[in-house]
């Protein structure tokens, strides 16, 4: 189970109609929200008891629907989904919806009292949500249908967007039954429909975002524009715990043409000026003093990544125990044939395509208005009114697209701009849009943690007898929401919660503060531990005179799922072959396979690689996924291309270095990505198994760095243990 799954508990719901008085007055139009038992969490206790005003859906006299998705578009198709689920249930073509964020507050906390995007869980946490709410609709329409005609309900059936009494031929849309609608009771288990007359669950839809996104109308938070505003931009302390002293050519700058002040902020300094591209060359141009300051996490002066993991290395202390089955310790005291290896991952940098921004702006009342992109309203609106000095009630957050996300926009302390924003607005009377540049944002990212793990294992003839691992570190729920040492799957999982037989485990954590302000990242602790582990299994099967593959199939006798899900992309691949062989174009070339259990869903991966030049280079990746069950294929194979993009990154070039308290790396220019001509070609096998509906986002990444990895060493021999492959010499 991963951290957002450990966190979220759904509470029973179920619709309720929202009175047309109390909403839309004379409207016409069928208003549902629901009713939950709202439990507030961490910061989120004044701003989860907002009244229950706003509407998950309203269906329009004209027919059409607008739907208010608790879930944050930012690419991975989420709005499409909820119209798919809610339009199933209501019999209602998805091109009819319109979609838009829920605002903070209100009852659109559906997972449990709360609701965050992330951690693969919209679309598994909505999907009983909004397919209640579609068919509560549904119901109610058939309802204001047969009192009008004076039939039964029972004797009436839908076409989309149209009730239908079957005898008489009578038709009625469902814009003209919207109003009658409206006052009707709602039920409280509306009849679901049969998976087997699904409409558009499981269809390949196309993404209802598409043409705003590929034609230039989609905005986000970076383009807001909100009358009087001036733009912001701003130089960080080059050590977090830094802050400044003194601008001393404050004057010079404050003369420059478009500006209107300079402003001091905790650990910054910022202009203010009338257009961002004076404020950025103003900034640029001040010469700041910095002294040492208060920080919760400050960045010691001589800290060093590569610092950093060799501590981690020789790290002592208590192991919490996370797993254990059998007897690991006396097993491995008794093998012939025992394995140790140490493995580890850099920091990685979240880089998503929009830099962060934050626009405030103080109204006469005394309220707040932001603008800004996040994964958590809820949680934001509570951080935001402490650092306003205000109560939740009296702020007003306009959620935005976000513009890539992979984990960037939780709410880390250091790594957000609205503070400094609702700071700068006060300070200046005015409504400000601060803007972080490139720069900023790799300097105050809340980064994927330093990880690394000691492997122990013995192996014999069938394959591993025992595996003891010990986890060094911290991860990010340590962290942000105090989860204790051992307790914690995203400083452990993929390590821990694997579904191999070994009858003899012990998998263990050592806490480990890390001194940088560490985050969330796509796939969390599956990105970097899968890596390991399944690195070292390979090293097993290597050390026991097994293939890989087979000996993996045979670890899952017990679990048909993953014996299908593994044989499954052994057949997409045309048939595992381990290598190395020549290709066609004369390319000596090896293959790797790995699995994962991310997020509710299981993977399994094959890579296909060669060297060219020293360099490693992917040419294919097969990836067969289970997520259980499947709302749209081509949302999840868009999916699984992109994860395959961002694991290939990681794996082959990512690495985010820290030297003197600070990181190397300002932009890409120190920070290489994937390079287009790097991409593999990406084949995907979707498997339903029928089981709970799992994650998608994410499930695609964690087994590629590995399989990569181990196709490596069946090529050239060389056992990869430290990410990312490029620091590597393969001449």
């Amino acid at each position: 189970m991963g951290v957002l799954d450990q966190i979220s508990r759904r509470l029973g719901q179920a619709p309720v109609n929202v009175s047309r008085r109390g909403f839309l007055a004379g409207s016409g139009a069928l208003v549902l929200a629901t009713a939950l038992p709202l439990r507030p969490v961490r910061g989120q206790e004044t701003a989860a008891e907002a009244p229950a005003v706003e509407a998950f859906l309203e269906l329009r006299p004209d027919g059409t629907a607008l739907l208010r998705s608790p879930f944050i578009e930012g690419g991975q198709g989420i709005f499409t989904a909820m119209a798919q689920i809610v339009g199933e249930e209501l019999d209602l073509a998805p091109e009819n919806f319109s979609v838009e964020i829920a605002p903070a507050g209100g009852p659109f906390g559906i997972m449990g009292g709360y609701r965050l995007t992330g951690g693969s869980m919209s679309t598994r946490t909505g999907y009983p949500v909004m397919r209640q709410l579609g068919a509560a609709a549904r119901a109610m329409l058939v309802e204001a249908a047969a009192q009008e005609w004076g039939v039964d309900a029972s004797e009436l059936v839908t076409e989309p967007g149209v009730v239908v009494h079957e005898g008489s031929g009578r038709r009625a849309a469902y814009g003209d039954l919207a109003a009658a609608a409206m006052d009707l009771p709602v039920p409280a288990e509306p009849a679901l429909k049969d998976p087997a007359d699904f409409r558009w669950i499981g269809s390949a839809l196309p993404r209802m975002d598409v043409r705003a996104k590929s034609t230039g109308r989609q905005t986000y938070a970076i383009d807001v524009e909100v009358e009087g505003m001036l733009l912001a931009a701003l130089r960080h302390a080059p050590r977090l715990g830094l802050t400044p002293a003194a601008v001393t050519n404050r004057t010079e700058i404050e003369a420059m043409r478009g500006v209107h002040s300079v402003q001091m902020l905790d650990g910054a300094v910022a202009v203010v000026a009338e257009k961002f591209w004076q404020a950025r060359r103003a900034i640029d141009a001040a010469e700041i003093d910095w002294t040492e300051g208060e920080a919760q996490w400050p960045m010691p002066a001589d800290f060093s990544s590569a610092g950093f993991r060799d501590t981690l290395a020789s790290a002592t202390g208590e192991v919490v125990e996370v797993e254990a089955a059998g007897d690991a310790a006396g097993t491995l005291e008794a093998a012939e044939t025992v394995i140790e290896a140490t493995y580890d991952a850099p920091y990685v940098a979240h880089g998503q395509l929009e830099p962060p921004s934050a626009t405030a702006r103080f109204n006469e009342d005394g309220t707040l208005d932001l603008w800004m992109p996040c994964q958590a309203p809820e949680m934001f609106v509570g951080a935001a009114a402490a650092a306003a000095g205000l109560e939740a009630s009296q702020i007003t957050l306009h959620q935005q697209v976000l513009g890539g996300f992979f984990g960037r926009h939780f709410l880390y302390a250091t790594a957000n701009p609205f503070p400094q924003a609702i700071a700068l607005a006060k300070a200046v009377g005015r409504p400000v849009k601060l803007i972080w540049t490139r720069e900023e944002d790799f300097l105050r990212d809340a980064p994927r943690p330093l990880g690394l793990a000691r492997f122990r294992g013995a192996v014999g003839p069938d394959g591993p007898t025992a595996l003891q691992v010990e986890v060094v570190g911290e991860g990010p729920t340590q962290r942000w929401y105090q989860a204790p040492p051992g307790q914690d799957p995203s400083a452990t999982e993929g390590i821990s919660g694997k579904t191999y037989a070994i009858a003899n485990t012990h998998i263990g954590q050592i806490f480990h503060a890390n001194p940088a302000v560490i985050g969330y990242w796509r796939a969390v602790g599956h990105s970097m531990h899968d890596f390991m582990y399944e690195g070292f299994l390979d090293e097993l099967a290597q050390a026991g005179g097994l293939d890989p593959f087979e000996m993996r199939l045979s670890m899952l006798s017990g679990s048909e799922r993953h014996r299908t899900l593994l044989e499954r992309v052994g057949e997409i691949s045309g048939g595992w072959t381990p290598g190395p062989f020549e290709a066609e174009d004369g390319t000596t070339r090896a293959r790797g396979v790995a699995m994962a259990s991310p997020f509710g869903s299981e993977a399994a991966v094959i890579a296909e690689v060669s060297v060219d030049g020293g360099e490693v280079r992917v040419h294919q990746v097969w990836v067969a996924l289970d997520p259980g069950q499947v709302v749209n294929p081509s949302t999840v194979e868009a999916q699984v291309q992109s994860a395959v993009a961002l694991g290939t990154s990681q794996t082959l070039v990512e690495e985010l270095v820290y030297e003197n308290g600070e990181p190397t790396a300002r932009n890409f220019d120190m920070y290489p990505i994937l390079r287009p001509d790097q991409m593999p070609q990406v084949h995907t096998a979707i498997v339903e198994s029928g089981a709970p509906m799992g994650g998608v986002g994410e499930p695609g990444l964690p087994a590629v760095g590995p399989a990569i990895v181990n196709a490596v060493a069946t090529l050239t021999g060389q056992r990869i243990r430290s990410l990312p492959l490029s620091k590597h010499d393969f001449g």
